[in-house]
């Protein structure tokens, strides 16, 4: 199963937002939508898909389970909680949103009950999300890293998270990055601007194409329909070696998504 490239963010967009946002994207051509269970929108997301006309089988959708539903009792009920919300029977990708805090749980625990989602059809893939180089290797040793779809990390020219992008790799796990335009500071960057210039670009279609260029997935999240297009057409800009390594030396581990119960960051 092949996770489209590009795909629309609904982190922090709630209610109205929400719908309008998720609906104007697939207006203008989006077909993979990331959501998750603590977004708290998982309703209108499910609202704005049926509503839009669009074929379920043209969509990719992706949610995440919280950290307070990982036990083996809760894990599996909150996903079909997570489907009856988004309407559908089943979504293409679940992944473990993060690490269980303090590693309470075991790694191999949590992923056995993803895997057993998949199984029962709740979620045609499974994968994690803000995994360390230890969780991987935990995950890998669990359910082996052909089970494990992706490793959704922040990854923005500010913070390149390389050595987690390295493990992955080496193991045959693609990467999909959020927070890509590291909440618009990528507009406000020198380089990047200057690079956009020369292709009569905006930063953030170069933060984009710099990330896709990668083999990474991207998933910009924007309420504006303008943006919403424009990060779209960043799929057709093509950076030269030369741009890329300018951008490979803006990483100063600039990390955004930082929260209390994080893992210790490699």
């Amino acid at each position: 199963m092949t996770i489209p490239a590009f795909g629309l963010g609904t982190f922090r967009l709630k209610g109205q937002q929400v719908i309008d946002s998720v609906k104007t994207g697939l207006e203008l051509g989006y077909r993979h939508i990331d959501t998750a269970q603590i977004y708290d929108n998982e309703a209108e997301v499910g609202q704005a898909i049926a509503e839009s006309g669009v074929p379920r089988d043209e969509l990719f959708v992706t949610t995440k389970i919280w950290t307070s539903n990982l036990s083996a009792d809760r894990l599996i009920p909150s996903l079909e909680e997570s489907l009856s919300k988004l309407r559908m029977e089943q979504v293409d990708l679940t992944l473990v949103h993060w690490p269980s805090p303090n590693d309470e749980l075991a790694v191999a625990d949590y992923l056995a009950q993803m895997l057993d989602a998949k199984q029962r059809g709740l979620t045609r893939a499974i994968g994690i999300s803000n995994f360390t180089i230890s969780h991987m290797q935990q995950a890998i040793d669990a359910i082996g890293a052909e089970n494990i779809a992706t490793n959704q990390v922040e990854v923005h020219p500010f913070l390149q998270n390389r050595k987690v992008i390295e493990f992955a790799r080496s193991h045959g796990i693609h990467i999909t990055a959020y927070m890509p335009l590291a909440y618009g500071k990528v507009m406000q960057d020198e380089v990047l601007q200057r690079i956009a210039e020369a292709h009569g670009a905006s930063p953030a279609q170069v933060a984009l194409a710099w990330l896709l260029q990668q083999g990474f997935a991207v998933i910009p999240s924007s309420t504006k329909r303008e943006n919403l297009a424009a990060n779209l057409e960043a799929q057709q800009l093509r950076l030269t070696d030369e741009e890329m390594q300018q951008i490979a030396t803006l990483d100063r581990n600039e990390r955004l998504a930082n929260p209390g119960f994080a893992p210790k960051w490699d």
